[in-house]
């Protein structure tokens, strides 16, 4: 991945409705050349996707909580159980697995606290092998992004 690349993969995570035309301008370079870029970029799997991202206040959508969760026993199947049931809901943004004192950290959005307490109490605490869960209402979001620092140099 040349310098070239980095630049398309920089711009496209700022805008990903911009136009093969529109990057090539910003990169440098024409457009059959910028478009086989980003097309070999998707073939490594380096770009996996484009969304669009939504403002979740103004979708109702009030509340974030990571939620860690302590599971009673980690033997694969139980650990692969509690994934496959938790991920089924789409109140669960994200399921990181952790090491120390929880075995995962789970990013939760909902409509308010009740919401968010109704899906604790009747999902997270009826999944099997639940040990101990523990909920951090989050007050404000300081910094949120979903881009990654890319080095253009």
């Amino acid at each position: 991945m040349d310098l070239k690349d980095r630049m398309i993969l920089s711009i496209i995570q700022e805008d990903s409705t911009l136009s093969v035309k529109e990057i090539s301008e910003r990169i440098g370079l024409t457009f059959t050349p910028t478009y086989e870029r980003i097309k070999q970029l998707e073939k490594n799997g380096i770009i996996e996707k484009y969304v669009g991202l939504l403002n979740r206040e103004k979708l109702g959508l009030n509340i974030v909580v990571y939620c860690n969760v302590r599971l009673k026993e980690q033997s694969q199947k139980v650990l692969e159980t509690f994934e496959k049931n938790i991920g089924k809901h789409d109140e669960v943004q994200e399921i990181i697995s952790l090491s120390g004192e929880y075995d995962y950290m789970l990013k939760i959005i909902a409509k308010d606290i009740n919401s968010y307490n109704e899906f604790a109490v009747n999902v997270i605490s009826n999944i099997p092998n639940i040990g101990q869960y523990h909920s951090s209402i989050v007050l404000h979001e300081v910094k949120k992004s979903t881009k990654f620092k890319i080095d253009l140099d």
